[in-house]
């Protein structure tokens, strides 16, 4: 969440930038938290005050006692049971103000950089890189011209799965439902192939590999920013108050939470695959065919812990390392800095990639890659000490996927038909251990 000193200080900033996220009644709900942060220290100061008023009273109580004064020994001990009562009532004011400050607190979003282009939709999104051509200041999603030619009598990787034996959806809904496919023969060995090699992928570029919990608590939840649930998007177990994870983001994060990390110690560079469970609510329609929307879907998730320095150099780095592997798999890609509208609730800022499906002649996003700068480490008081100055400051975190599997492997089975069957990419061939997905082999 937002700092109290950044709202404090950089007020109008603070504003300006929830405005740029299209976050309502901005002006109003930081001149709230500051209201009740100024009651919180009121009380603050008055409880202080009359504690110490309290000591100075019941000091004296033992040497009127001992002259003989009980009377007067008897009046200051009736003020200060008067002064303990006045510091329960502001004691409660003053975590009554902190508990409002803080629920408040927690609906507010982060805000973006500066850099994060005005909007309100994806179509603001800025184009910055494609794998297809040069790009200018002016390329965004809602002008964008650029695809590759599709060939005629393409099939979407639904009908490819059915044609192939690769995935059954029906089998899916038949034991769970809806959103829940089932991986068979070649498509098992292909969803396996891509998880091997995007952890190789990791691992080779110095992320430690974590094989994290795929269900949270509610503390868990609250640190990345995933509580409250705003858009009722995740699975809460009700018996044990538990949450399916929706990221690995969540328990790879939360590794960190109430830690003070040395300074020497980072960036902290860890990946994780898991299986990841989102209700998608409110989804309908074509975003939903096939394996475009799953409610459980298997994801590589990079997670750095960073200082704010050096973030925006990891951020850069990260990027690198999802486009690098979107050359490798031989796909068609762009990738788009968000506008302020279209971000993540905790970002401040995100890049998508997104490739190209040529059956379905649209764009999919595979990854979103952000830098959170305190937000998250200030919810999840995730520190670090400097070395020099022993001072201890907020880390800044980041995550990206590499890659979320299901749209990848929609585009693998989509892009690369031929008359022959579909053909696997080259890096992973080593991987799956065949290069061709036909009707003669299952």
């Amino acid at each position: 969440m937002l700092t109290l000193k950044l709202i404090n200080e950089e007020t109008d900033r603070v504003v300006k930038g929830l405005q740029k996220k299209c976050f309502p009644n901005a002006e109003e709900t930081i001149k709230k938290v500051q209201e009740l942060d100024k009651a919180r220290r009121n009380a603050q100061q008055k409880l202080d005050k009359t504690k110490q008023e309290a000591n100075q009273l019941s000091k004296q109580i033992g040497g009127l006692m001992k002259e003989g004064k009980k009377d007067e020994a008897n009046e200051i001990k009736a003020k200060v049971a008067e002064l303990k009562q006045a510091d329960k009532a502001l004691q409660e004011e003053m975590q009554q103000a902190e508990n409002d400050m803080t629920s408040l607190l927690y609906t507010i979003p982060n805000i973006p950089y500066d850099n994060v282009p005005e909007g309100s939709d994806a179509n603001s999104n800025k184009v910055v890189k494609s794998s297809l051509r040069e790009c200018n200041e002016n390329d965004t999603v809602g002008n964008w011209d650029t695809n590759p030619d599709v060939p005629e009598a393409r099939l979407p990787h639904w009908e490819l799965a059915k044609k192939y034996n690769l995935i059954d959806f029906d089998l899916g809904v038949k034991i769970t439902g809806a959103g829940f496919p089932v991986y068979i023969g070649k498509g098992a060995r292909l969803q396996r192939a891509l998880i091997n090699f995007f952890l190789d992928e990791a691992r080779k570029s110095g992320y430690t590999e974590i094989i994290p919990p795929t269900v949270v608590n509610e503390a868990s939840g609250y640190g990345t920013g995933q509580l409250p649930d705003k858009e009722g998007q995740m699975y809460h177990c009700n018996q044990d108050d538990f949450y399916l994870i929706p990221t690995a983001e969540v328990p790879v994060t939360n590794i960190y939470r109430d830690e003070i990390l040395n300074e020497n110690d980072l960036p902290i560079k860890n990946c994780a695959y898991t299986e990841c469970f989102r209700r998608e609510a409110g989804s309908y329609g074509s975003d939903v065919r096939g394996l475009n929307r799953l409610h459980e879907f298997s994801k590589i998730e990079l997670v750095r812990i960073d200082t704010p320095e050096h973030s925006k150099e990891s951020h850069k780095e990260m990027l690198d390392h999802v486009e690098g592997l979107l050359k490798k798999l031989e796909l068609p890609y762009r990738i788009l800095l968000l506008c302020g509208g279209d971000q993540s609730f905790t970002s401040s800022i995100c890049y998508d990639f997104e490739v190209y499906s040529e059956a379905q002649k649209r764009w999919l996003e595979v990854s979103s890659v952000s830098n959170f700068d305190n937000y998250q480490a200030n919810r999840l008081h995730c520190r670090f000490r400097r070395q020099d100055t022993k001072k201890i400051e907020l880390c800044h975190t980041l995550n990206g996927s590499a890659l979320a599997l299901p749209r990848i492997v929609a585009a693998i089975l989509e892009n690369n038909q031929t008359p022959d069957g579909i053909k696997v990419p080259k890096a992973l061939v080593p991987y799956c251990g065949f290069e061709m997905i036909d009707e003669k082999t299952f």
